[in-house]
């Protein structure tokens, strides 16, 4: 009786400890399904705009660290695009999208080092009979405290010495008779 009495009061113990617990965090950074991606300590992100005429737009701004700025868009009714690409890619950087728990994630990454504004357009496709829509995303690169190391001198093998070719001269020896 005693032991039950116990577990009673531990379970109830638990159960009023979940209820005071916080709510989950939402995501804030973009998953990482690859396992490759590393985030730029710089990355922010306008809420996306969108026109009279159905384009849309965001402003970024990241740092050139080798790291990438995401956002995430999803099409009407909370899913994710069934399809995507880039025209015009970015001139200073690479664009990179991909689908995950029914969002559509746009990732740029600017060239390491590089400072100054680049640009890119996604083109989404909801899928279906619907119109393709676009998102042009204008990005600040900042390049503040990014270095690159100077790459270590080459090595210079040295010529290859040429053969040197003995030339040995044997005389015949001749008896007289």
């Amino acid at each position: 009786m005693r032991l039950r009495g116990s577990a009673i009061t531990l379970v109830s113990a638990l159960t009023l400890a979940a209820c005071a617990q916080t709510p989950v965090v939402q995501r804030v950074v973009p998953p990482n399904p690859f396992g490759y991606q590393k985030v730029s300590a710089v990355c922010k992100t306008t809420p996306v705009k969108t026109a009279a005429d159905g384009s849309m737009s965001v402003e970024m701004t990241v740092r050139s660290d080798d790291g990438l700025c995401a956002l995430s868009v999803q099409k009407p009714g909370n899913t994710n695009y069934r399809s995507f690409g880039v025209s015009p890619a970015p001139e200073h950087g690479k664009a990179f999208m991909y689908n995950f728990d029914d969002h559509t994630y746009i990732t740029y990454t600017p060239s390491t080092a590089y400072s100054g504004k680049d640009s890119f357009t996604a083109i989404l496709i909801p899928g279906g009979t619907e119109a393709r829509n676009k998102l042009t995303v204008n990005a600040v690169v900042d390049a503040t405290g990014v270095t690159i190391t100077a790459p270590p001198p080459a090595i210079v093998a040295p010529a290859a010495k040429k053969p040197v070719v003995k030339h040995t001269a044997t005389r015949r020896k001749t008896t007289k008779k």
